[in-house]
């Protein structure tokens, strides 16, 4: 019970209850607002309650929709109960005039939305009984009530690995570690207060202590595998995962140092079909298009403000050639953020407090604006919406030839925003790029519509919150 697949993307199933019992609170908070601007009689409200319904799932699905965007549930991981409640408070305000819109679409059957008064009792309402409901809940999920209990078989590199990756809060939240059982011979990396030295076989230890799931992190199976005991275990229900398996569903990004090109053949994803082809372009061009209307504002600003810092015949946007689909060349747009010679030695990484950066260009980057004009390179087709981050050529063959598999993430479309920027920080050294190559590969592999639109709604919060912006 640790997560759910849905359209090949991993969601932990606490996150999805949470959202579900989210939902019904807004639902609840909706009606009782209704009930007492307009009814205060329980008998006539319950006779009118079918009428009443529409504006109620309309207003919980806009909040809950505002909610994601910003990355409320996300958030309680690293910012605690209250933290998480501050964004609520955010998104309550937010969905006030986003339901009351939805009026304007549909004021024919969306009645009560059109009462300020109510939208605005019932984000009161909202607030208090969420605040109340999620902490009962994290009072039963904080316990191990959503966690499965699983075993490592492997003590080696593969299963440190693991072991330092996947401890951390935020990758522990569906599942508890029993323990590692090292295999006769193996070389062993992981600590001893983590092993298991089972005085039994493997089939018989898990009739006494029951485990959920048996994760093979053995570095060479070629020196043979408990064959015969695992086939008792998974015929106990027990499921049989392979360690690079385990990481990407739990982590949401693919091991780099477990996998082999057999892995990657061999493992589901990677498929690609006609129809998805063409959903993800029309997808591409009616988000390229809001935004650009949405941000043509912010443009115009961002041109006069580039002009008024640096003179009326500066350059407001900088081209830059960047590795795309299958290796091909094109250009990139963006505002100008660097003074005019800022490469005249050679192309460098961006770095943090980089003295090349102009003052409007220090502010356009922090929100994202410098990004803008690549909208016309999505449009044109280059670029795609939803990607990985697209690279300087001169960077990409250093990187292809120190880390493996980073050729691979040029088999989609860079996009304007992705996966990577949406779960780690700005890349400015080999190490972090081997870090968001990760998270490109769990994208590559796992592409859906869905992941695409989860990713472009929970892009607000990258722009909001600064999150990954230098």
């Amino acid at each position: 019970m640790a997560h759910v697949r849905l359209f090949r993307h991993y969601i932990h199933v606490p996150f999805v209850i949470l959202g579900l019992i989210d939902f019904f609170v807004l639902v609840g908070s909706f009606l009782l607002a209704t009930f007492f601007r307009y009814f205060g009689d329980l008998t006539y409200f319950l006779e009118n309650l079918r009428v009443l319904i529409p504006s109620a799932v309309v207003f919980a699905l806009v909040s809950l929709l505002v909610m994601i965007a910003i990355g409320v549930h996300q958030s309680h991981v690293e910012e605690g109960m209250s933290g998480m409640m501050l964004r609520t408070i955010m998104a309550l305000i937010v969905a006030v005039p986003a339901s009351g819109f939805t009026y304007l679409l549909a004021s024919d059957w969306l009645w009560y939305l059109g009462s300020s008064g109510v939208l605005t009792s019932a984000s009161v309402f909202g607030f208090f009984l969420l605040g109340i409901v999620r902490s009962i809940f994290f009072a039963v999920a904080g316990r191990d009530a959503f966690k499965r209990k699983v075993l490592v078989l492997g003590s080696g590199y593969r299963a440190r690995q693991l072991l330092e990756d996947l401890r951390t809060p935020f990758n522990r939240q569906g599942f508890k570690l029993t323990g590692f059982v090292p295999l006769p011979g193996e070389h062993t990396e992981v600590a001893e207060e983590h092993l298991l030295q089972l005085p039994c076989t493997l089939h018989q230890y898990i009739l006494r202590h029951p485990v959920t799931e048996i994760v093979v992190a053995v570095d060479d199976r070629r020196k043979g595998l408990p064959m015969d005991d695992l086939l008792e275990c998974k015929m106990e229900g027990v499921k049989i995962i392979d360690g690079a398996t385990f990481y990407e569903q739990e982590s949401r990004k693919v091991a780099l140092e477990m996998i082999t090109r057999g892995w990657l053949v061999f493992s589901d994803g990677f498929t690609v079909s006609s129809v998805f082809g063409i959903g993800k372009r029309s997808l591409d061009i009616m988000a390229a298009t809001t935004l650009l209307l949405a941000s043509l504002p912010f443009m115009i600003l961002t041109v006069i403000a580039i002009k008024i810092e640096d003179g009326l015949k500066s350059p407001v946007f900088y081209s830059q050639e960047r590795v795309g689909l299958n290796g091909r060349i094109f250009q990139v747009h963006k505002f100008r953020s660097m003074i005019t010679d800022a490469e005249k030695n050679g192309a460098v990484w961006a770095s943090r407090d980089d003295a090349r950066v102009t003052k409007v260009g220090d502010f356009i980057r922090k929100v994202r604006i410098d990004e803008l004009p690549q909208i016309f390179n999505v449009l044109n087709g280059t670029m795609a919406f939803v990607g990985p981050r697209p690279e300087r050529p001169v960077f990409v063959q250093q990187l292809s030839e120190k880390i493996p598999f980073y050729s691979e993430r040029h088999r989609v479309k860079p996009g304007l925003t992705g996966w990577a920027q949406l779960c780690f920080a700005y890349a400015d050294n080999e190490e972090d790029t081997r870090e968001k190559l990760r998270y490109d590969l769990y994208y590559i592999k796992n592409q859906s519509l869905l992941l695409d639109l989860l990713i472009i709604i929970q892009t607000v919060e990258v722009v909001l919150f600064k999150k990954g912006s230098r």
